[in-house]
């Protein structure tokens, strides 16, 4: 009897110690938060190291107001659309992101896709995103005017009509001051340069930031 009781005595504390330890990893898994960009070649880093891209530069900066925050970077250049719409809930039961973060949409306007499968794609992806319990930020593209105002226009509107439709945050132009600029762009006069990533990060940082304060 005195050694059963002894033994308990050991046991309890040691089972209450563990309790407490798995309490606390799973409170803190649970204050983890991710951010899932889904991009193309802009948030690909194209033509540079992935750490040098805006990012890698965005998960650098968040570290000091949301620790907890951790950025997946799920963009590969070249990618559409429609692309992302077939990767994005693999990657969502992967990740279980808190904040999905779309840049698609501008390999389908230099292709020239139909604007209504745009829409429609974006739609699809803001959707599939909402659903997951996560909230959207949607950043807008622009393609040249030589594809023709109609076309142009239509392409730049798709993306506020989008965003008004699902109830997802809008950001500025990411390339804002950047496509315009020939020294901030690759001697292909489509991508940014590693100078130019700072700046992109400064034109889409408050709109993350905004939506970070929702959660």
């Amino acid at each position: 009897m005195i050694m059963r009781s002894a033994l308990y005595h050991v046991i309890r504390p040691t089972f209450i110690i563990g309790c407490l330890l798995l309490l606390l990893a799973q409170s803190g898994r649970a204050s983890e938060q991710r951010i899932l960009v889904l991009g193309d070649s802009i948030s690909a880093a194209y033509g540079m190291s992935l750490d040098q891209g805006w990012v890698a530069q965005l998960a650098t900066e968040l570290q000091q107001d949301y620790p907890q925050v951790t950025v997946v970077n799920a963009s590969i250049s070249g990618e559409t659309t429609a692309g992302g719409l077939r990767r994005l809930p693999s990657l969502l039961e992967q990740h279980q992101p808190s904040v999905v973060i779309i840049e698609l949409g501008a390999n389908d306007g230099l292709r020239g896709y139909p604007l209504q499968t745009l829409r429609s794609n974006l739609s699809a992806l803001a959707t599939t995103a909402r659903d997951s319990g996560a909230r959207v930020l949607i950043l807008p593209m622009e393609i040249p005017p030589n594809y023709g105002a109609r076309y142009t226009s239509g392409f730049r509107e798709s993306f506020r009509e989008v965003a008004d439709e699902t109830g997802s945050a809008l950001a500025p132009f990411l390339l804002q001051g950047v496509a315009t600029d020939p020294a901030l762009v690759q001697d292909d006069g489509l991508h940014p340069t590693v100078d130019a990533q700072p700046l992109i990060l400064a034109n889409v940082l408050p709109s993350i930031n905004d939506v970070l304060a929702e959660l």
